[in-house]
C-alpha cells in the first residue's frame, strides 16, 4: 500500500486529523530542522523554528491550497521567514550548544571528530556570508531544492539565484582556502580552485 501524498495528508490535517499531522512531521521535520540550523547556527533556535513551522501546518492546513506549491517548498518558505525574523532580533551571543561534546572513545571517533570539525569550519564560513548568499547555498546545496524552487522562495529570478550561488561559492572557497589542507585530512596545501 502506497503512503498518502503530502497533499492528501494536508487535507486530512485541515479536517483535524492528528495522525496525518504526525506523518507530515515524521516526513519533513529533519530537512526543516537541518535548514533552520544551517541558517541560524544554533540547534535550540532551529528546534523552536521547526516547532513553529509544524504548528503552522496544524493551524493553517485549512487555508493551504493543493497544487499551488509543493508542501516541502511551503515548509521551507515558512522556515525561511521565521529564521529571518530570528536573525533580525538576534543579539550577539555565543550559544551554549556550541561547546564541544566529549570525544567518543569507540573506534572511528577520530573520523567523527574530524568530520565535526570540518562541519564547524564550513558552518563558520557559511555564517560569514551575506544573508542572501547563505540562504541560496543552504536551500540548493543542503536542502536539495532546485534553482527554480529556491529562486521562488527567495523572491528572485533564477539568474539572480545563480549569481548568489556563484558569489557564495567563491566566498566560501576564499574563506576556507587557508585551511584546505586540514579540511581534506591534513594532506598538504590543498589549493582550492
Amino acid at each position: 500500500m502506497q503512503d498518502p501524498s503530502d497533499e492528501a495528508l494536508m487535507l486530512r490535517v485541515g479536517d483535524g486529523d492528528g495522525a496525518a499531522c504526525r506523518l507530515l512531521v515524521d516526513r519533513h521535520l529533519a530537512p526543516v530542522l537541518a535548514f533552520s540550523q544551517r541558517l541560524l547556527g544554533n540547534r535550540a533556535d532551529a528546534e523552536e523554528v521547526a516547532q513553529e513551522v509544524f504548528l503552522r501546518v496544524w493551524t493553517k492546513a485549512r487555508d493551504w491550497t493543493p497544487g499551488a506549491a509543493k508542501l516541502s517548498t511551503w515548509l521551507h518558505q515558512v522556515a525561511l521567514n521565521l529564521c529571518r525574523d530570528r536573525l533580525r532580533r538576534r543579539r550577539p551571543a555565543t550559544p551554549l550548544d556550541e561547546a564541544p561534546d566529549p570525544a567518543d572513545p569507540a573506534p572511528g571517533a577520530a573520523e567523527r571528530i574530524h568530520s565535526a570539525q570540518v562541519g564547524q569550519r564550513v558552518n563558520r564560513a557559511l555564517d560569514g556570508l551575506p544573508v542572501r548568499q547563505r540562504e541560496a547555498i543552504v536551500l540548493c546545496h543542503y536542502q536539495g531544492l532546485s534553482n527554480i524552487e529556491a529562486a521562488g522562495l527567495l523572491g528572485v529570478s533564477v539568474e539572480a539565484l545563480e549569481s548568489l550561488l556563484s558569489r557564495g561559492r567563491r566566498a566560501l572557497r576564499k574563506a576556507l582556502a587557508p585551511e584546505a589542507g586540514d579540511l581534506l585530512g591534513g594532506s598538504g596545501s590543498g589549493g582550492a580552485e
